[in-house]
């Protein structure tokens, strides 16, 4: 593998979707320097300042009483709608304009890990609140992200802990917070899982503020033994224990490698490492990451904020109707911001491939490719008909074609942006 096929590659999977430019600069410092660079954050970041989070008023359900109508229930419903809808818009933006795409790559897989729904959560305070919390957590070390997580209001109402109380433990957050979140399945037991309820007892969210505050009169202040360990754990001390745990790290580090680098070759062994950033610094250098070049299907954000660095394209700045349809693309792609399927996320590999999706990916890339900033297309056509192709792969990120996909391109040469939305859709662009 060349430097340029390497810096490629870790960019490709470490950020969304480099420009020609981004490797370009990358190819000049080499392999070692992209990574250190990568895996430090800038001291500034313009395209962060340049996207806020948005300001939300209150949660239009605060002002309901039992008193309310119909009528003001459903204009409330409307206006949660909109909110989310806002939310989801300004991330996908955040993720196109961020320089430190590696950051904001790591909050998307957080945010699938650690996997929410606004279907249920509703609130867009939340969902933006629990972002924020990965945001601050997700590049150090385990303990206190996984502290700081039990106490988010957006998990405690997902997974039903402000029902859990003592005199009626709910164990939705205890069992998927270690089979899901810290040390997957087969590294604790069914009792582990009740004693953990217990410890996560006396949590709620005030749905008309959005804080999560802790009630004692509903808490177990009890004696509990976990994962062989016995005291009077509270939430904070259950994570604290979770977090500490060997399997703990070990399990993480083997979903930051399902995601980074995929299941065609095994995770190495001694990836975990003191936080997530030396956990990726291993990863991303590992002799095996090299060999997963061109086997890791893209999931359809990373393949749509790619498409939307490269053309040069920012959903901000397009008209209602065509961010309707980069938000519709997603939808029928079956991977929205904010609304993963299940608290086990999404899925990965062949299951983004069905025929459905094909079709999702062609009109989505239509779309692209009439949106295609002009900058960027004058650098595709300025190259000669003939090697238009070549200046696509170049302009994509893709380090070449397959005998098909060429003979597929060739001739749609002489129409630009059909040839952007046929690359767009092409097996060496949807597999990283």
């Amino acid at each position: 593998m060349s430097d340029r096929e390497a810096v490629a590659h870790l960019l490709r999977r470490a950020t969304f979707g480099p420009t020609a430019d981004e490797v370009d600069a990358a190819e000049r410092a080499g392999p070692a320097a992209t990574m250190d660079r990568l895996l430090t954050p800038p001291a500034t970041d313009r395209g962060a300042a340049a996207t806020p989070i948005p300001t939300l008023p209150a949660d239009p359900y605060a002002a309901l009483t039992k008193d309310s109508t119909r009528e003001q229930r459903q204009k409330a419903s409307a206006e949660r709608r909109k909110q989310l809808q806002q939310v989801t818009e300004w991330w996908l933006d955040r993720m196109v304009a961020a320089e430190d795409g590696l950051t904001e790559k790591l909050l998307f897989f957080w945010h699938g890990h650690w996997a929410t729904s606004a279907q249920k959560v509703k609130s867009a305070r939340l969902m933006v609140g629990q972002l924020e919390t990965l945001r601050r957590h997700g590049r150090g070390a385990l303990g206190p992200l996984v502290g700081a997580m039990v106490r988010d209001p957006a998990l405690i109402v997902w997974l039903d802990g402000q029902k859990n109380t003592r005199k009626a433990p709910n164990e939705n957050l205890a069992r998927e917070l270690m089979e899901l979140f810290t040390l997957g399945i087969g590294a604790y037991g069914e009792a582990d899982v009740k004693a953990g309820a217990r410890a996560l007892t006396g949590w709620v969210v005030d749905r008309r503020t959005g804080a999560a505050s802790f009630e004692a009169r509903r808490h177990d202040p009890g004696e509990k033994s976990i994962l062989g360990q016995s005291g009077r754990f509270d939430a904070e001390a259950y994570a604290g224990l979770l977090a500490a745990q060997p399997a703990a790290a070990t399990f993480v580090a083997g979903r930051l490698w399902f995601r980074y680098a995929g299941t065609d070759t095994p995770a190495p062994d001694g990836l975990a490492g003191a936080d997530t950033i030396a956990t990726l610094r291993a990863l991303l250098s590992a002799p095996a990451f090299a060999q997963t070049r061109g086997t890791l299907v893209k999931q359809p954000v990373e393949w749509l904020v790619g498409a939307l660095r490269q053309l040069g394209i920012r959903p901000s700045a397009l008209p209602e109707q065509q961010r309707r349809q980069l938000l519709a693309g997603l939808n029928a792609l079956d991977q929205v911001p904010l609304r993963p399927p299940s608290v086990g996320g999404w899925p990965a590999g062949v299951a983004w491939l069905t025929t459905s999706s094909l079709q999702a990916r062609l009109r989505t890339a239509g779309v692209l490719a009439a949106a295609t900033a002009p900058a960027v297309l004058a650098r595709l056509t300025a190259a000669p008909t003939a090697g238009r192709p070549d200046a696509l792969a170049r302009l994509l990120v893709v380090d070449g074609w397959g005998a098909r996909t060429r003979a597929a391109l060739t001739p749609l040469a002489g129409e630009p942006r059909k040839l952007l939305a046929a690359g767009l859709v092409s097996p060496e662009y949807t597999v990283s």
